[in-house]
């Protein structure tokens, strides 16, 4: 999954948390499909450059219902959604949604099979490339936005490449409004072209380096006493429930994204210690 905390890494850099994974394998199969094929291939163009296999297996005879998608690790289904899930909220669904702020924050949900491919590294292309793989990373940021909105409290870092996009799109703008509001402390990140209005309730953080212009990340770490007091859970994936979440990712090269998103809090706790100390 990823190396032990008491393991010597060098965090200079984003990029060490990324060369850090030690990924699980996992793959993805379809149950009893009878959705069209233009699911499956749309499924299959989300997941063209990714370390994820998708497969299809008809379980004839078995009370097992139709168009399940299960995420499948060391044999055994750690999550299921239904192809109609993934539809909805992936799928069938356009980015600008989320930039005019149509969907708003109380309505982002990421379907269990694609929350379940935690430390897991993608390799993403935006458009003209493709239309849906960089929807992906929208989708998890807004999940992350959501959580740290909802908690009320903690830390919320996020870069942004340019700050004007807080300008420019007025869905992202309202998301960062509403969380900063809440209570959580909210800091973004970016090349600084553009000067926030002193009533929106975040702490800017402009720069010129690689690092703002190129990395892309959204980590959420709740306060100390707010985690300990969460039930802290392992599911599956071996993933706790505490309120953590980061999402990483690096343009490695013009419109490709290289990273991965954990719900550890050992490992959000640092990447957000090292976004503290070198941005």
């Amino acid at each position: 999954m990823y190396a032990a905390p008491g393991d010597t890494v060098m965090t200079g850099s984003m990029r060490a948390f990324i060369d850090r994974l030690d990924p699980p394998e996992r793959s993805l199969v379809i149950v009893n499909r009878s959705a069209p094929d233009a699911a499956r291939r749309l499924l299959d163009d989300l997941f063209d450059t990714q370390p994820v296999a998708i497969d299809e297996l008809d379980r004839l005879g078995e009370e097992t219902e139709s168009d399940v998608v299960a995420l499948v690790e060391d044999g055994e289904i750690i999550e299921r959604s239904t192809v109609d899930e993934l539809l909805s909220t992936i799928l069938l669904v356009n980015s600008d949604l989320y930039k005019t702020g149509s969907r708003g924050l109380e309505d982002v949900e990421l379907p269990a099979v694609l929350a379940g491919l935690t430390d897991v590294p993608f390799r993403l292309r935006g458009y003209p490339e493709s239309n849906k793989e960089k929807l992906l990373l929208i989708t998890v940021s807004r999940v992350i936005e959501r959580r740290a909105a909802e908690a009320g409290s903690g830390t919320l870092r996020s870069s942004f490449q340019y700050l004007s996009r807080l300008d420019d799109e007025a869905g992202t703008r309202t998301v960062y409004e509403t969380v900063g509001r809440t209570g959580t402390d909210v800091h973004v990140y970016g090349v600084d072209d553009w000067d926030p209005p002193t009533q929106l309730p975040v702490t800017v953080h402009g720069g010129t380096s690689e690092e703002y212009r190129r990395s892309w990340f959204v980590v959420f770490r709740p306060d100390d006493a707010d985690a300990a007091e969460r039930p802290e859970t392992m599911d599956e994936a071996g993933t706790t429930d505490s309120g953590h979440a980061a999402l990483v990712a690096l343009e490695d090269e013009r419109n490709v994204w290289d990273g991965f998103w954990t719900y550890r809090p050992t490992v959000v706790a640092e990447i957000d210690d090292y976004l503290q100390r070198a941005l």
